[in-house]
């Protein structure tokens, strides 16, 4: 099978690659589960002490969901599917070590909560953040408990109901984009700020991200509870099937336009 996820160690920093630049690195069930994986062996390698999480290509850091999987799902289907985001989610939450989101391009959807989840982020001018989900007929749930925790109900509900992608510059305003580079100095920024939080002490490193842990844990499995609810609902409907159908053709329309 395809390794859709990419793994290296240089000196005490660890490289996960999202790793179907084709797709623009969207997810799928098989990559969901391969970077929890990757994440597992990097938390127990003791030589690593910080994380970089960045995409293939000069594209996408991640385009969120893969469409063509989640538009078969029924609401059965779609609740194991919150089931995965849970388990991913959680092992991000969760990591001891200090991890930050290399943007390359967009970051949209799952790939943008996912780069929320990140301690920090570093991105260029290109690059373009938001929460394009209800274009597509999928309900946000975790995506706005994730936004609320950094920027307040105000804009969560902008860039909900919108679904709006904001550039770099209001990313970096709003506080999403801790730092803004060249594009060809992305992953060279990340690097150096990696390894000089491999550098701070361990065990001070590993409490303070527990205490994050802590004080969003309560609100964190709310949010799941009610993704569950709300995805089998949304399912059950068959809307977002029927969205997903008119979200493709029209892509695929504009390709071959």
């Amino acid at each position: 099978m395809k390794d859709f996820i990419l793994s290296e160690v240089r000196g005490p920093v660890g490289i996960l690659t999202l790793n179907r630049p084709d797709k623009l690195n969207a997810w799928n069930a098989p990559m969901r589960s391969r970077l929890i994986e990757a994440l597992e062996e990097l938390e127990a390698n003791k030589a690593v002490r910080a994380i970089i999480l960045t995409g293939a290509g000069d594209r996408a850091f991640g385009a969120g969901q893969d469409l063509n999987e989640t538009k078969t799902f029924d609401a059965d289907r779609a609740e194991e599917w919150m089931g995965e985001w849970e388990r991913l989610y959680d092992r991000l939450r969760s990591l001891s070590k200090p991890i930050i989101a290399a943007l390359n391009g967009v970051a949209a959807g799952s790939a943008f909560q996912v780069s929320l989840l990140c301690d920090l982020r570093i991105g260029h001018d290109g690059v373009t953040m938001g929460q394009p989900e209800i274009n597509s007929g999928i309900a946000s749930v975790t995506g706005p408990w994730i936004m609320r925790e950094m920027i307040g109900i105000a804009r969560t509900i902008d860039l909900t109901l919108t679904g709006r992608m904001m550039d770099a510059e209001e990313c970096f305003r709003i506080g999403l984009i801790n730092r803004i580079v060249a594009k060809e100095k992305v992953m060279e920024a990340a690097l150096a700020l990696a390894t000089e939080l491999a550098a701070k002490p361990p065990v001070a490193m590993r409490l303070n991200k527990a205490r994050f842990r802590e004080v969003t844990e309560e609100s964190f499995r709310e949010c799941l509870k009610a993704g569950i609810r709300n995805q089998r609902e949304a399912y059950a409907t068959g809307e977002p099937a029927r969205m997903m159908e008119e979200f493709l053709a029209k892509r695929a329309a504009r390709k071959t336009a």
